[in-house]
C-alpha cells in the first residue's frame, strides 16, 4: 500500500500561541504514529506569525521526543538560507538523538518575503549554488576521512537521508541527477506536477542512497463525517491563502459558513487555482480522491496537509484519512521503498 505521511504547518491560531502550536504538532505526530503514517515533516517559514516552525530543527526535536517510531523531518529546510555545515550539524545532532528517524528535505526558495530575505542575510544569488550546496551537505553526512580538516560534528557518518523538494521541474532535474527522493509541492503549486514527475522518473540516475526513483506528492486533504462539514473546515485554509494575496499573513482563523462573503472573485480564482488538487469531503469522497491521485501520478508516497483550525477536528481528519486509505478497494503498490 502506498504510504501516507504528514506535512504539518504548525499553525498558530487566534486561540493558541506558538507553544500551543508546537505542542499540537507533537500530539498529532504521536497519534499519526499509531494510525500508521510513515513520516511527519515541518517546514521552514520566516516572518509568518501564523506558523511556528521557523527554527525547524528545534521544532523537529520537540516533535520527535513525543513519539517513538515515526520518521520526523524537514519538508523542508530552505538551504540557500544557511551554510550547509550548520544544517549538517543540526540534523546530525537530531540523528544522534533519534537514530533512524530523521529526514532532511531541502528546497531552494527563501520561505519568506524579500524584506525578510535581507534580514536573513541571504545573498541575492544564493539559490544559484543550491546544487553545489546539496553535494556539500551530503558529504558532511559521510564518515569523516582521515585528516579531514572540516567536519560537521556530530553529523559525520550519520548518513541522514536527503530529499529534494520542488514546485517546478528544476528540483525534478536535480533529484534525478543526484539519485535522491523527490517531493513535489502540489498542495500549493499544482501546475507542473505531472511534468516534474515525468522529468524525475525519465532522467533518474541510481545512487548509493536510492536505487530507483521515489516520488512523493503533496496534497491538501480534509476529511470529516460529511462533505458539507469538510468543506466548512476547509474555509480556514482558503482564508489563509486569500490573506496571503492581500499581504496579510496573520493567525489561522476558525472556519466560516460562507466563504463567498470573505473573498473577492479575483481572490477566489487565485486561491482555487493553488488548491485545485485538494481533496475535501466525507470518507467516501476522500477515498475516491486518494485513489484517483495515485492512479494519475503513480506516487510512491502521499504527503498530506490537513489545515484544520480546531486541533481535535484536525486529529479526526487524519484519523479518517488513514482509515479510508487502509480499507481502500484499490490496491496501489509503491515501486520502491525509501527510509
Amino acid at each position: 500500500m502506498v504510504p501516507l505521511s504528514i506535512l504539518d504547518l504548525v499553525r498558530v491560531t487566534v486561540d493558541t500561541d506558538a507553544r500551543g502550536a508546537l505542542d499540537n504538532a507533537r500530539d498529532l505526530a504521536a497519534h499519526a504514529e499509531r494510525w500508521g503514517y510513515r513520516r511527519f515533516w515541518v517546514a521552514e517559514h520566516h516572518n509568518m506569525p501564523g506558523i511556528a516552525s521557523a527554527a525547524t530543527s528545534i521544532a523537529i526535536a520537540h516533535i520527535a521526543a513525543g513519539s517513538k517510531s515515526i520518521r520526523v523531518g524537514a519538508g523542508g529546510i530552505m538551504l540557500p538560507n544557511h551554510a550547509p555545515l550548520i544544517i549538517a550539524e543540526q540534523f546530525g545532532t537530531l540523528a544522534r538523538l533519534f537514530p533512524g528517524r530523521i529526514d532532511l528535505g531541502v528546497g531552494r526558495a527563501p520561505g519568506t518575503d524579500q524584506l525578510t530575505v535581507q534580514a536573513l542575510r541571504r545573498q541575492p544569488t544564493a539559490a544559484d549554488t543550491f546544487p553545489r550546496d546539496v553535494l556539500e551537505l551530503q558529504a558532511y553526512f559521510e564518515p569523516a576521512a582521515p585528516n579531514e580538516r572540516v567536519q560537521a560534528v556530530p553529523a559525520a557518518g550519520t548518513k541522514v537521508p536527503i530529499w529534494i523538494l520542488g514546485s517546478s521541474t528544476f528540483g525534478a532535474h536535480l533529484a534525478a541527477e543526484l539519485g535522491l527522493p523527490y517531493a513535489f509541492a502540489s498542495h500549493f503549486a499544482p501546475d507542473q506536477l505531472l511534468a516534474a514527475l515525468d522529468v524525475y522518473r525519465s532522467r533518474f540516475k541510481p545512487s548509493e542512497q536510492l536505487a530507483r526513483p521515489y516520488a512523493t506528492v503533496g496534497v491538501n486533504i480534509i476529511a470529516a463525517e460529511t462533505d458539507r462539514e469538510a468543506r466548512r473546515l476547509a474555509t480556514t485554509q482558503q482564508m489563509s491563502f486569500a490573506n496571503i494575496f492581500r499581504g496579510a499573513r496573520g493567525l489561522s482563523q476558525p472556519p466560516i459558513d460562507d466563504i463567498e462573503t470573505y473573498w473577492t472573485p479575483r481572490e477566489k480564482a487565485q486561491v482555487l487555482q493553488m488548491l485545485q488538487r485538494s481533496i475535501v469531503g466525507s470518507p467516501e469522497t476522500v477515498r475516491a480522491g486518494i485513489d484517483a491521485l495515485i492512479d494519475e501520478t503513480a506516487a510512491d508516497e502521499i504527503m498530506i496537509v490537513s489545515d484544520v483550525y480546531d486541533h481535535n477536528a484536525r486529529l479526526r481528519s487524519f484519523e479518517l484519512i488513514a482509515a479510508v486509505h487502509e480499507t481502500s478497494g484499490t490496491e496501489h503498490m509503491s515501486t520502491e521503498t525509501c527510509p
